[in-house]
C-alpha cells in the first residue's frame, strides 16, 4: 500500500501483511516562539520543543479518543500506491475500528474495491475483507508483535497510539510556527526519532509493537512533523519510514495520521474467536 508525502519530493512504499499492502493546509510562521529561524533556535528553545512533542503520547490518553483520518503511501521500485482511512480510536483501551480504501490495479483510490475494515487492538490487527478466499462474514487476525514493521505500516494505517508513542523518542526537534489546522490553532513542529528509544519509553500496551518495529526498518530515526493543539494533542501526525523490501532502493513509506473530535463515544467490539479464519489468504484484498 502507499501513502505520498509532497514534503522534500518525499515518497514511501508498503506492504501489507498476507499481500501487497495497504492534507490539509496549514499556515505557519516558519518562526520560533522568540520570533527567531527555527533553524536559530537555541538549545533551551529546542529542549521544550522536543518536550512538548515527546509528551503527545500522554496528551492523547488524556483525551480518551477521537475521531481519525490516516494516509499511506508507499513507493518501490517506481510504483506508487495511495491508501485512505476513516474511523475513531480509544485511547484509554488502545482499540480502534477503520474503513481503509486500497486502490485499484491502476493505483485510483476505491477502483470498485470493497473497504477493509481494520480493528486495531493491543497486540493484534483485525481485518474484514482482507482477501480471496476468505468467507465474508471472517475476519483476518495478524499477531502485530510477530510483524518485522510491528504493524506500523503493515496494514496500510498507522495506529494513531502507536504513531504518538513514537514520537516518545523524538529528538532534534525544531519549532517551525504556529497556524490553524481544520480551524484549530497548533503548533508545527519537524524533527527525527528513534525507534528503539520510542520503544524503551512507550506504554505496555504499545511497547512490543515498537520492539518489533526496531528490526524492521532499514534506520531506527525516522523523521517527522506534527501539528500539536493548545492541549499538546497531536492534531495531525506524518512519519517518514524506510525498510530493505528486496529492491535495489528499498522502499519507503509516508504515513500520516489525522485526529479530530476528541472525546467522542468510540466503541470497539473484538471479534469473537469463531468469527476468526484459520484458513489460507489467497489474495490480496479485492
Amino acid at each position: 500500500m502507499v501513502v505520498q508525502d509532497r514534503r522534500g519530493g518525499g515518497a514511501v512504499v508498503v506492504a501489507v501483511a498476507c499481500g501487497t499492502g495497504l492534507a490539509v493546509g496549514l499556515l505557519t510562521t516558519g518562526c520560533s516562539p522568540d520570533g527567531a529561524a527555527a533553524d536559530d533556535q537555541d538549545p533551551a528553545g529546542r529542549a521544550a520543543a522536543a518536550a512538548a512533542v515527546r509528551g503527545s503520547a500522554a496528551a492523547l490518553l488524556r483525551a480518551g479518543s477521537a475521531g481519525v483520518r490516516t494516509s499511506m503511501e508507499t513507493v518501490s521500485g517506481g510504483t506508487r500506491v495511495a491508501i485512505r482511512g476513516t474511523g475513531g480510536y480509544d485511547f484509554a483501551t488502545s482499540t480502534g475500528r477503520l474503513r481503509v480504501v486500497l486502490p485499484d490495479p491502476a493505483g485510483r483510490p476505491g477502483g470498485g474495491r470493497q473497504p477493509v475494515t481494520e480493528i486495531l487492538a493491543p497486540g493484534a490487527l483485525f481485518m474484514k475483507n482482507r482477501g480471496a478466499g476468505v468467507p465474508d462474514d471472517k475476519w483476518v487476525r495478524v499477531y502485530t508483535a510477530s510483524l518485522g514493521d510491528g504493524n506500523l505500516v503493515t496494514g496500510g494505517a498507522t495506529d494513531p497510539l502507536a504513531a504518538a508513542e513514537l514520537l516518545r523518542g523524538a529528538r532534534e526537534v525544531t519549532y517551525q510556527g504556529v497556524g490553524r489546522l481544520d480551524g484549530v490553532l497548533v503548533r508545527h513542529y519537524r524533527g527525527t526519532t528513534d525507534i528503539g528509544a520510542a520503544a524503551r519509553q512507550a506504554s505496555p500496551r504499545t511497547q512490543p509493537a515498537l520492539t518489533a518495529a526496531e528490526q524492521g526498518f532499514t534506520t531506527d530515526a525516522v523523521p517527522f512533523e506534527v501539528y500539536l493543539d493548545e492541549d499538546g494533542r497531536p492534531r495531525k501526525m506524518r512519519q517518514w519510514f524506510r525498510f530493505a523490501n528486496g529492491s535495489p532502493k528499498g522502499a519507503s513509506v509516508t504515513s500520516t495520521t489525522e485526529l479530530s473530535d476528541f472525546g467522542r463515544k468510540v466503541a470497539v467490539r473484538l471479534p469473537d474467536d469463531r468469527d476468526i479464519y484459520a484458513g489460507k489468504i489467497a489474495s490480496p484484498a479485492r
